[in-house]
């Protein structure tokens, strides 16, 4: 069975068979999610954000809840590790060196304005 994953804030679509984990449904859709570990959930760089638990995105594996314990509370699972078991959105994080200019740009706009 196939399930369309939407990425935020890009809005990118894709859609894949389930049990394929998150990282490779980003990958599939042009979506960069940062890994060192190829999908080993031991380098923790492949963090995203699920809006909801009922959001049809599998339950934390036993490495999950190793590695970011009170973190899963606030829906942020590890990429590599989650698996689409349904239609399902997720929140990827901006890079942060992106996040950094845009707010120089933003703030050089501001300053334009006065």
């Amino acid at each position: 069975m196939n399930h369309e994953v939407t990425f935020l804030p890009t809005g990118k679509k894709t859609v894949i068979r389930a049990g394929t984990t998150v990282l490779e449904a980003a990958r599939k859709a042009g979506v960069h999610i940062p890994t060192r570990c190829a999908g080993k959930a031991s380098c923790l760089m492949c963090k995203i954000t699920i809006n909801s638990e009922d959001s049809g995105i599998s339950m934390p594996t036993t490495a999950e809840e190793y590695k970011l314990g009170p973190l899963l509370a606030s829906g942020t699972r590890l990429s590599c590790q989650a698996r689409v078991m349904g239609k399902a959105a997720v929140i990827v994080p901006e890079d942060p060196l992106k996040a950094a200019v845009r707010r120089q740009l933003e703030r050089q706009a501001e300053e334009d304005l006065w």
